[in-house]
């Protein structure tokens, strides 16, 4: 039986690692037996490159640059051109303007997937320009998957495509998840009333890594990681030294894989401050929850809320309220046996909802849905 074929497209790819580029790289890899898979993205500077990861057909178009989050690269448009012909699929990760432009000025006509990460929301300047383009990319799409339900209601331009609309919940992948199984089987749980809080990801404004800290410097008895590099790292460093808690706070920039497996399994509680709905999903809930450990998130207007549940498996703060957290964070400090129970849930829910295997088996089912007779009802 011929493969289905998929180009995806997206910004970056592994090694460059980020919520999207995880999820790129999970399907990629999750599909690569059973369907014919290649992948296109940008450099983010430089000539383009073509290369096989982990047995995956990836080409790297040449890059200008970087400007507003997006790589400058006429040569995307010309090689999605080349390599749609022949496609089944093209699956487009958004946001991403100029893979938006490139689908339409590509002249494709099979089936077009967009994988809606998040809203734009820091360049609404920008928005002018963009939306039309944006616009016309979501009228041509044939379907349009959400992590999560939050992410389609909570969107400010998806209410008009709801009927395209999938929801396939993200994924762990399996290494994380055995590493986390293989942790839990032998792990003492801590019954002390101190803790290690975790953070991990980019030291950007919408991560509300500033909001964290600052709740965090009323939290006696605990311990705060933070990994991940971003603009804003040598101001909250500043802030850090300022407050007089470089002993308690331990910035860790960018680790390799074992030391970031090493932190899930070392804290004791996972924290997501995310303050706005930049954060459509925040995977690496997913990760921290496969090491059995409770999450604190916030409220958003999106996915965040739905992956990790209030008082099941961890607590849910308003966005950008230092108190909320700092509560939340205290209260777990306090309740060691709570968070260890919260942990357990975290763990049991990850294994029914967002495994590979179930985030796989729907991809596959939605392409052979597309390619079917009754492609409507997909």
């Amino acid at each position: 039986m011929k493969k289905i074929k998929v180009l995806q497209i997206n910004k970056l790819y592994y090694p460059d690692i980020g919520g999207i580029e995880r999820t790129v790289q999970h399907i990629a890899e999750g599909l690569k037996e059973s369907v014919d898979m290649s992948v296109l993205v940008c450099q983010p500077k430089g000539r383009g490159v073509k290369e096989i990861i982990h047995g995956v057909p990836v080409q790297r178009c040449g890059s200008f640059g970087t400007l507003f989050s997006v790589p400058i690269s006429l040569s995307l448009l010309w090689e999605l051109r080349r390599k749609a012909k022949g496609q089944d699929i093209l699956q487009f990760h958004a946001p991403f303007p100029l893979g938006d432009l490139a689908c339409l000025l590509s002249g494709y006509h099979g089936k077009v997937v967009i994988y809606w990460h998040s809203d734009v929301v820091k360049q609404k300047k920008l928005m002018v320009l963009y939306r039309p383009i944006m616009e016309r990319f979501l009228k041509r799409a044939d379907a349009i998957i959400v992590g999560a339900e939050g992410v389609s209601k909570g969107s400010s331009y998806l209410k008009p495509y709801q009927n395209k609309c999938v929801t396939i919940p993200f994924a762990v992948n399996q290494k994380i998840e055995q590493e986390g199984k293989e942790y839990l089987e032998h792990a003492k749980p801590n019954l002390e009333k101190c803790a290690r809080f975790l953070f991990v990801g980019r030291l950007v404004y919408y991560k509300g890594v500033d909001v964290l800290l600052q709740a965090f410097s009323t939290v006696p008895n605990a311990e705060l990681v933070i990994i991940g590099s971003g603009e804003l790292e040598e101001t909250l460093k500043i802030y850090v030294k300022d407050q007089g808690m470089i002993d308690r706070v331990h910035f860790l920039g960018k680790v390799e894989e074992e030391s970031l497996y090493r932190a899930f399994s070392e804290c004791d509680v996972f924290v997501l401050p995310s303050v706005a709905k930049s954060e459509a999903f925040g995977l690496v809930q997913l990760e921290a929850m496969a090491y059995g450990k409770p999450v604190i998130n916030t409220n958003l207007a999106s996915g965040v809320p739905e992956v990790s549940l209030d008082g099941i498996t961890g607590l849910t703060v308003e966005p950008g309220n230092k108190q909320e957290l700092s509560n939340a964070m205290q209260w777990l400090v306090d309740h060691p046996e709570e968070r260890c129970k919260m942990g357990i849930a975290a763990r049991q829910r990850l294994e029914s909802n967002y495994t590979m295997e179930v985030m796989m088996n729907r991809m596959m089912r939605l392409y052979e849905c597309l390619l079917g007779d009754d492609s409507n009802s997909c």
